[in-house]
């Protein structure tokens, strides 16, 4: 029997032959992700954890903290690879295709191949990789809230497809990639002083506030619940990491309280901004009114 003709240049087949793609694609990118980041994290010495140990920098994490986000990372991604497979709503599968799509396939496997120069400690390739897994997430985060953005109509996209994707997002371009390049430059200190832990505290004063009010103005522009949890873990996972320098503890210690301060100032703001604006009264027809008078009379 002769197979039957199917024209590939149709939008219709081409997205669904772009679904098909993602669907295998998708899990088999995590699948390799999480091999390479549990191989380098409990089969190698130095481990992950053990590297970023090896070479204390002014804004090292608690490696136990950053690890549980990596977790949460993978259990976000899971959520998604269910839901390339039960998605029914076109505006659902155009997100997933169009938004996020092969953009988190790369960079699956892109934190897969950084795993292995971590621990390698090749930490210039390691910046370079940590560069584009940021500048990849950031285009599809962009592209998710200018083209799909988070709706309640859709409360799965948004807990599926826009908050793995935010937090994947969050992790490289809050931490781990400054973190990279102070290792990559020479500023870090041997782990046997205890007392060095002062060395370049003004380099990671700088970086530290700067990312984090970027941060800021997003949670309260965008009243982000998301990227305000990430954040405050990030910051926790520095302050955790003792010892540190002083303007480093206290700039991460202000701002773990200050994101989630923002998010609820700027949530209780714009309930009550809704509540002023509120529906605006119309005056009366004017036949209306003159059925009202003629009714007095």
């Amino acid at each position: 029997m002769e197979d039957l003709p199917v024209n590939t240049n149709h939008p219709a087949v081409r997205d669904y032959l772009a679904l098909i793609r993602l669907q295998v694609l998708t899990p088999l990118s995590l699948l390799i992700n999480v091999a390479s980041v549990a191989v380098c994290a409990f089969l190698v010495h130095p481990s992950l954890g053990g590297v970023s140990r090896l070479y204390p920098t002014s804004i090292s994490p608690n490696p136990p903290m950053v690890a549980i986000y990596i977790i949460a990372i993978y259990v976000g991604q899971i959520g998604y690879c269910v839901l390339l497979v039960t998605a029914r709503k076109p505006e659902t599968k155009k997100a997933l295709i169009q938004g996020s799509g092969l953009s988190l396939v790369l960079a699956n496997w892109i934190m897969a191949f950084w795993a292995i120069s971590w621990v390698l400690q090749w930490f210039i390739l390691s910046s370079v990789l940590l560069g584009l897994l940021v500048l990849l997430l950031l285009y599809s985060n962009i592209v998710l809230l200018v083209y799909h953005p988070p709706t309640s109509s859709r409360p799965f996209d948004t807990a599926l497809i826009h908050a793995p994707m935010r937090l994947f997002l969050i992790l490289p371009l809050m931490l781990t990639l400054s973190q990279s390049i102070f290792i990559a430059v020479g500023h870090y200190w041997p782990p046997n002083c205890p007392l060095c832990y002062d060395r370049y505290e003004w380099e990671g004063f700088g970086v530290i506030f700067s990312l984090n009010f970027l941060g800021l103005l997003i949670i309260a522009i965008r009243r982000d619940i998301v990227w305000c949890a990430g954040a405050v873990w990030v910051c926790a996972s520095v302050w955790r990491e003792t010892p540190k320098s002083g303007p480093v503890q206290a700039t991460v210690i202000t701002f773990t309280a200050l994101h989630m301060v923002v998010l609820v100032l700027s949530i209780i703001y714009a309930e009550v901004k809704g509540r002023r604006e509120g529906p605006i009264a119309l005056p009366p027809d004017d036949d209306e009114e003159v059925q009202r008078v003629r009714a007095r009379e």
